[in-house]
């Protein structure tokens, strides 16, 4: 393979890894949110939830039920893309290897 070509793969990968840093901060901030809905519901017996663009009451048991769904779903997709990260990072670093003799040869 030319360098050349390489080198724009690892620009893809780049690309991919920014990619997976924006996903990676909204998922992060959707799960300090969820965290701290929860802990907002402990002890309560009655909460409130946003459904649309009205607020409803809901029983605080049922609600810590679909938030803690919820965060588990996101911790799922988070570990995901961590092991997807992973990869991408090791292909980068493979590639830049190749890269880096290609151009000690020359």
């Amino acid at each position: 393979m030319e360098s050349e070509e390489k080198l724009a793969q690892l620009q893809m990968i780049e690309q991919n890894m920014q990619q997976f840093l924006v996903q990676k901060q909204q998922y992060q901030g959707q799960l300090i949110e969820l965290e701290s809905a929860l802990k907002e519901t402990e002890g309560k017996e009655k909460a409130y939830k946003i459904i649309g663009n009205i607020m409803v009451s809901t029983d605080a048991e049922e609600l810590r039920k679909e938030l803690k769904e919820k965060k588990e779903m996101i911790d799922l997709r988070l570990k995901s893309l961590d092991k997807q990260e992973k990869l991408i990072k090791e292909r980068a670093q493979k590639l830049q290897a190749e890269i880096m003799e290609e151009m000690e040869k020359k």
